[in-house]
């Protein structure tokens, strides 16, 4: 009878084992960014786990080289992580159907869709469904390496004239191998937009329509050129042959040869971060003597995404509520990825110290200064892929002599038409 008794009792924990193990959920999650990006994400995921021990997560991450690939054939295939880090425009690019993400309206009694502006949860509203919720807004802008001015004799430049003048200066005081401002393809595609919207006072693209003449592009592509003439910025072949993944990894920026980049505001961390010691970066400003303009957009930064694929979508609202509303995990994100949108995030970081000075400062000079609006193609993987996109076959093949501005002017507008008429 004991026997039995303990049989009996050895079975119910060992099913009680078993109950408690199918209860437990299981969700993976995938972002990109710099280190601090990824050691703040795993922390603010240890402690949600440690105030949920019923949801475990796995996390996947890495750098932006390659990722936006790579994830786009996990979204085609139905295999991507249960909760995305994704960029704004990835809704459009991956999911304009609705059939790739879950609407969050159907969770908003976990998730606390109130914490965010109407306009960025419209952004994000996509054929009927709220299919991210916007983490921050972001904008390119000029960031300097200071301490590399310095040493050339100048003030980092508050004017296009003053940045055109410092090419030779570098060239001449400090050697060949030093740059006012490294810019990638990409790069210098954002940068081009923003000096001929100064110019012409126009949006880049209008009811998916592209809105400059060839004209009007070959005269940005010109400016582009202006740069590499006069010193200002390597080649691109010479960046490539940096043989760096990405510039924050690049020898050149960490050791300060290259002085400059034009970058989102919310990418700061990575780049102070990676500067050896004794390199000072700054926020420069935009430049007023571009025209008579104020050009450059800003944009949903990106964004949280559950999958429909998600077995748990319960889960997953409770990971994004933890990560972006409650105090907890705010602490532990702070502004890794700009400055919050959620309304509680930003009031728990003011209230204890916690975003970041030079993001901050970034941030309120984008949201200050640009007027004009970003076109959620402009992203398209088919424009900006990093060695076969539009961007980068225009930019690359005027920067290496292929082609003239004309030329890659012409490509520009083939390729951006053909994804616009999609």
């Amino acid at each position: 009878m004991k026997k039995l008794i303990a049989g009996m009792l050895v079975t119910m924990m060992l099913f009680g084992v078993l109950g408690a193990a199918a209860a437990e959920s299981q969700l993976s999650f995938s972002w990109w960014g710099g280190d601090s990006r990824h050691a703040a994400t795993q922390q603010a995921v240890d402690a949600f786990m440690a105030a949920n021990p019923d949801i475990k997560v796995s996390n996947e991450y890495s750098a932006w080289d390659g990722w936006q690939d790579k994830m786009g054939q996990r979204f085609a295939s139905n295999s991507a992580p249960d909760v995305n880090q994704i960029n704004w425009n990835w809704i459009t690019s991956f999911s304009a159907d609705g059939s790739k993400f879950v609407d969050l309206n159907t969770l908003s009694d976990i998730l606390d869709l109130t914490q965010f502006e109407q306009a960025g949860l419209d952004a994000c509203t996509v054929a009927g469904k709220l299919q991210g919720v916007p983490v921050s807004m972001t904008g390119r802008i000029f960031y300097w390496n200071k301490t590399t001015f310095e040493k050339a004799g100048l003030a980092t430049p508050v004017t296009y004239e003053e940045l055109l003048a410092a090419g030779k200066v570098f060239q001449e005081t400090l050697g060949e191998d030093f740059y006012p401002i490294a810019l990638g393809a990409y790069d210098r595609m954002i940068l081009m937009v923003y000096y001929l919207e100064s110019v012409y006072g126009k949006d880049w693209v209008v009811d998916s329509k592209l809105n400059y003449t060839k004209d009007e592009i070959i005269k940005g592509l010109a400016f582009i050129s202006e740069l590499e003439a006069n010193h200002v910025t390597p080649t691109l072949e010479k960046i490539l042959g940096d043989g760096a993944a990405s510039l924050d990894k690049n020898p050149n920026w960490i050791e300060g040869r290259y002085a400059g980049i034009f970058e989102w505001d919310s990418s700061a961390s990575k780049f102070v971060d990676a500067l050896a010691e004794g390199q000072e970066m700054v926020v420069g400003d935009y430049f007023t003597d571009l025209g008579e303009y104020q050009g450059g957009f800003a944009k949903v930064s990106m964004c949280f995404a559950i999958s429909e694929t998600c077995a748990d979508k319960e889960a997953a609202a409770k990971l994004l509520q933890f990560l972006l509303n409650e105090a907890e995990g705010v602490k532990l994100m702070k502004s890794e990825r700009g400055i919050p949108m959620s309304k509680s995030a930003v009031e728990i970081c003011l209230a204890n110290d916690l975003l970041n000075v030079m993001v901050a400062e970034a941030n309120g000079k984008v949201l200050s200064w640009v007027k004009f609006r970003l076109d959620p193609l402009f992203e398209d993987g088919e424009l900006r892929a990093e060695e076969t996109g539009v961007y980068a076959q225009a930019m690359n093949n005027l920067s290496y002599g292929m082609v003239d501005a004309a030329g890659a002017a012409d490509i520009l507008i083939a390729g951006i038409e053909a994804v616009l008429a999609r």
